[in-house]
Parts: structure tokens; C-alpha cells; sequence
């Protein structure tokens, strides 16, 4: 999503979900603050399709599912609820439920496509909130505006690296974690960035 909005009401978890379930907008939560989720560009939601339809053909027979950001992932260690442009989960599905709200607890891989509005958050505070989850392996953040696509992985110890940047059309993406290959012309088709 593009933007974050505190909208400064404190509400428990189960009153925020209870918002989710009718909202016309997505909210963001921790610790009882909501911040509102603005929809995003023609480049981010071309991006996102690409993405998540390269995906669900590649691991189609496997144990792997993609989700788009319609999906609500927790973050049980600190209390947050989020949404990912991506997200992928392998093996078994867990999922928190209250009241019949549905919400991911372990991906493996985690997708944000950037924006203006965005980056220093996905790449800071939301990275370190996504850290947390302990079923997580692969961060990937991809750009809207050039051809650049980042990837973090967890390593050894739980110490996350990052690997060097993806910023030719032609190169192919290792997404380790789901045994997939995506690559930048097929993550980047149709989409036109400014000049």
C-alpha cells in the first residue's frame, strides 16, 4: 500500500478486526493504533499482479501458496497486523481466527513493491517488525519506479543478509525459500516508468 494515516483512536484487536471485516479501506495495527492504508499506483498494482500471477504458476503442485495483499499477516511478538503486497506460505497454513477473521501468521517470503510515500518504512521499521516472524526466510522489496529488486534473506543464526541488487530486465530472481525463479522482464512487463 502507499500511504499510512494514524487516525489516532486506540481500539483492542478484536474491535480492529471487527473494523476490518466491514471497512471499504484496509488499516494497519499495532498496539492498539490504526493507521489507514491508501490504495496504490498503476505501476504498484500492475507490479503486484505480475508478481503474484508469475508465482501461482511457478509453485502451482507444490506445498507453496502465494497471497495478495488482501491477506492480513500477524506479527504475534509485537501485536501488529499488516498487510503485504505478497506474501507466500509453504506447508501447512496457520492462521488466526477471532470471530471469523481470518489472519496469516507464517510466511516464508514476504514482497513489498516501494513507493515515494513507503520506502523508508518498508525498508526500516516494517522490516524490523517482519523480522520477527520467526517462519520468515526471504524479504524482497521491489521498486515501482526503475528496474531495482532487493532481496534479504535470513542466514545462519537468524542474521539477515542482503543479497546484491536485481536492476536489468534480463536478470532472473532466486526466491531461495520457495524454490522459484522469477524473472525482472516478466516482474516489470507492462509497466512504464517515468522518465
Amino acid at each position: 500500500m502507499d500511504t499510512r494515516q494514524k487516525e489516532n483512536i486506540r481500539i483492542t484487536p478484536e474491535a480492529y478486526l471487527e473494523l476490518e471485516r466491514t471497512s471499504q479501506i484496509k488499516h494497519e495495527y499495532i498496539n492498539g493504533e490504526i493507521f489507514a492504508m491508501t490504495g496504490g499506483s498503476l505501476n504498484h498494482n500492475q507490479i503486484n499482479g505480475n508478481i503474484f500471477n508469475q508465482l501461482k504458476n511457478r509453485l502451482r503442485g507444490s506445498s507453496c501458496r502465494p497471497f495478495t495483499n488482501d491477506m492480513r499477516v500477524k506479527i504475534n511478538e509485537i501485536n501488529k497486523y499488516t498487510y503485504p503486497d505478497i506474501a507466500v506460505v509453504c506447508g501447512e497454513i496457520e492462521l488466526e481466527r477471532i470471530k471469523g477473521v481470518e489472519t496469516l501468521l507464517n510466511p516464508i517470503v514476504i514482497i513489498e513493491i516501494l513507493s515515494n510515500a513507503t520506502e523508508l518504512y518498508d525498508r526500516g521499521k516494517k522490516f524490523r517488525h517482519y523480522r520477527q516472524i520467526d517462519s520468515l526466510q526471504e524479504y524482497i522489496l521491489v521498486s515501482q519506479y526503475n528496474c531495482l529488486v532487493e532481496r534479504f534473506v535470513r542466514g545462519d543464526k537468524g542474521i539477515w543478509q542482503i543479497l546484491n541488487p536485481y536492476t536489468h530486465m534480463e536478470q532472473s530472481i532466486s526466491i531461495e525459500a520457495i524454490d522459484c525463479e522469477l524473472t525482472l522482464s516478466d516482474v516489470y512487463e507492462l509497466v512504464e516508468f517515468e522518465v
